[in-house]
């Protein structure tokens, strides 16, 4: 047998290994290493988008040229040749395919990136701490998934992507306009400042505007399934108008967000077109001036249709830049909100790949304790203390309950023996080992839990009972249910084991047995039931109480219950106290 000594130093450097590898996942919970990851598998998708928009900036450079050439020919009244007028045709049907491709391929890759985000962060969303989940509102959650998700799509798609094109055209118009006529060149560039300006205050105050909005959508997202939540209570306490006027309100603070949004959009729009009106009318009036003004503008008529249509091919891509950078303001929320989330703490837990560093941890042979609590402390916001210094032994095989008033903190003792919150103070232990460093892929076959209500998922019968499990078999299912007694009834429907949960009519009592069901068919070494029969009239609590005798034999019982009388004579009870409620 080891000693002590060695016991503890196992102990010790499984801990410093779990630890490591937490380390190692949290440092790569960020959202530029996860673009990063994506981008360094899109390789061959990124060259050829970058291929496509080279050819679509080179070839919208060309038909320009050629119709110079064309209007020159013509004001010479010479014959124009067919090459050149097939050529011209020829160049902008090429340039509207690769226009077309550049757009294709921008959108796939908008899309890979929306679907590998939103895998890394369903994984980032079963390694979060049940804390997050009570801080933080589903629709608050559900929001990050969609909303903010899908504008990062558009930052790519109509955002960063995008502008890199058409500032890759400006720039190649600029030096083509440049070489035709110097006096315009200069013009552009002497008016870039002015649009620069108005850009950046277009910036700020369409940011403004979609961070607001970004907050109203949270807002919205949550108070509908909570209104659906609650409708029974709501209606009971005449609260319909309250509810409808918070929607609204919500509502209204998205729509005024919008509002202003869409306000500066609109304005940007015209004042980019008015400006290129007033710079070709510039070029014109100078070009007509005779003197050196002519010679710095001087142009043939071939030249100034050409000048006339870059000019209007840069404005172009500048009123898409400022569209482009709307997108890409309104995605800047959604990006830091996306990062926020993926930057959370992370819970304390083992995968597949550490297993092994648990198995490390000795178990306590010299005692029989199944569960341990030694001078537990926990608080749920570090203000108002639920536990304090909670001790308490649970021998393997014996049945325990669990009694105090509401609040009394009976509830967080569950959560935190099955590892979803860490005590602030003190350990848990379960065979010796820490609770919140058992393996997720252990948890099931150790703890059964049958809550207050059952909670259905979408699936067959024999799902709410396995939960998806592939290591549970149909033979397991249905020696669950012949243990709660419930075997019968479910045969008795259309398809039994297979008939859709939807299509089901169970009782609250049946439901309660499924949910028992449900807990002991991985055959769980500890049993864990809240107030099972708190809500069940007389005949049906005598029935859940039989299937309980049933199911709870040769296992760890821990109960729960808020009335003290509530326990058999071979159950030893626990009275929980709230330090903070001194009761």
């Amino acid at each position: 047998m080891k000693d002590k000594n060695t016991m503890e130093n196992e102990n010790v450097m499984a801990n410093e290994n779990i630890m490591k590898n937490k380390n190692i996942r949290k440092n790569k919970n960020s959202l530029g290493s996860v673009l990063y990851k994506i981008m360094s598998a899109s390789k061959w998708m990124i060259f050829l988008t970058v291929l496509i928009i080279t050819g679509t900036i080179a070839t919208a450079l060309f038909p320009p040229l050629v119709l110079e050439r064309i209007v020159n020919s013509l004001t010479a009244q010479q014959q124009i040749p067919l090459y050149l007028a097939l050529t011209y045709l020829g160049l902008l049907a090429i340039s509207g395919l690769l226009e077309s491709g550049q757009n294709v391929m921008i959108t796939k890759f908008g899309q890979r990136v929306t679907h590998s985000l939103r895998s890394e962060m369903c994984a980032k969303l079963k390694r979060l701490p049940s804390a997050y989940f009570s801080q933080n509102e589903p629709g608050i959650i559900t929001s990050r998934f969609v909303n903010d998700v899908d504008v990062v799509d558009s930052l790519f798609t109509n955002g960063i992507i995008s502008m890199f094109a058409d500032a890759c055209k400006v720039i190649s118009i600029l030096v083509v306009i440049f070489y035709k006529s110097t006096g315009l060149g200069i013009i552009i560039i002497l008016i870039t400042p002015l649009l620069f300006a108005m850009t950046r205050l277009f910036q700020k105050r369409t940011l403004k505007a979609q961070l607001v909005n970004r907050v109203a959508v949270g807002k919205v997202n949550n108070h509908v399934p909570e209104t659906i939540r609650n409708i029974r209570m709501i209606r009971t306490l005449f609260r319909q108008k309250y509810m409808e006027q918070k929607y609204d309100d919500y509502i209204e603070e998205s729509y005024q967000a919008m509002d202003k949004s869409n306000l500066y959009d609109s304005i940007y729009s015209p004042i980019v077109i008015f400006i290129s009106s007033c710079v070709i009318a510039v070029m014109m009036i100078c070009a007509a001036m005779g003197g050196e003004i002519q010679q710095f503008f001087g142009i043939t008529v071939g030249t100034a249709v050409a000048i006339i249509a870059y000019v209007s091919k840069v404005f172009e891509p500048l009123e898409s830049i400022g569209m482009e950078i709307q997108n890409i303001q309104s995605a800047v929320a959604g990006v830091k909100r996306i990062n926020e989330f993926l930057q959370e703490p992370e819970r304390e837990e083992t995968d597949s790949s550490i297993a092994k560093d648990i198995k490390k941890f000795t178990i306590n042979t010299e005692s029989n304790s199944c569960i341990c609590f030694d001078h537990v402390g926990f608080s749920y916001d570090n203000d108002n203390i639920v536990l304090s210094d909670l001790r308490f032994t649970v021998e393997s095989g014996e049945s325990v309950t669990l009694v105090g008033r509401t609040g009394a903190g009976k509830s967080t003792i569950f959560r935190l023996l099955m590892g979803l919150y860490c005590p602030n103070e003190g350990r848990i232990l379960v065979n010796g080992i820490d609770a919140a460093k058992i393996p997720d892929d252990q948890k099931r076959k150790l703890f059964g839990y049958v809550e207050q209500s059952f909670h259905m998922v979408s699936g067959t019968v024999a799902e709410q009972i396995s939960l998806f499990d592939p290591s549970i078999g149909r033979n397991q299912v249905e020696a669950a249910a012949r243990l709660v007694g419930l075997h019968e009834s479910i045969m008795e429907l259309t398809d039994g084991y297979d008939t859709p949960a939807e299509k089901i009519s169970f009782s609250q009592g049946q439901l309660q047995l499924l949910s028992i069901a449900r807990a002991v068919v991985a055959a769980p070494k500890i049993l864990l039931l809240d107030e099972i029969t708190a809500n069940l009239d007389s005949d049906t609590e005598r029935r859940i109480l039989d299937a309980l005798d049933r199911a709870t034999q040769g296992r760890t019982v821990l109960s729960i219950s808020h009335r003290f009388h509530e326990h058999t004579q071979n159950q030893r009870t626990i009275q929980i106290v709230n330090p903070s409620r001194g009761i």
